[in-house]
């Protein structure tokens, strides 16, 4: 995996970054940008090039980084699974970790000892 800042491609326009990306030997495009379907001429290139598209929503702030870094990273094994076996493009869109559900629970061990052994 690659960032358009290490390829040197940060100031590319995505109407050329796809066909070049394809060139590369890439097969997938990562990107938070998922207004490129709501563009035309972005719609027809993401489409000529054949590249596998997988986007993200990333919300503003901190928790929105977060819940995009979490969702990134508990679905990119299962959708590289799903992809390597196809012969044709597919276009996955990531599914956001809520901000709505609790993901941790915080006890106090000194009233609710996490086992019976703790002291």
């Amino acid at each position: 995996m690659q960032h358009v800042r290490d390829l040197k491609w940060k100031s590319k326009k995505d109407l050329d970054l796809f066909p070049d990306a394809r060139r590369r030997g890439f097969e997938a495009i990562l990107t938070n940008n998922i207004g490129q379907f709501n563009d035309p001429e972005e719609c027809k290139a993401i489409q000529r090039s054949g590249l596998h598209h997988i986007s993200y929503q990333i919300d503003d702030g901190l928790d929105g980084l977060a819940r995009a870094s979490a969702s990134i990273c508990a679905a990119i094994r299962p959708i590289v699974e799903a992809l390597e076996p196809v012969n044709s493009q597919r276009v996955v869109k990531i599914t956001a970790i809520s901000a709505r559900t609790k993901r941790f629970i915080v006890s106090n061990p000194a009233t609710d000892p996490p086992s019976k052994y703790w002291p």
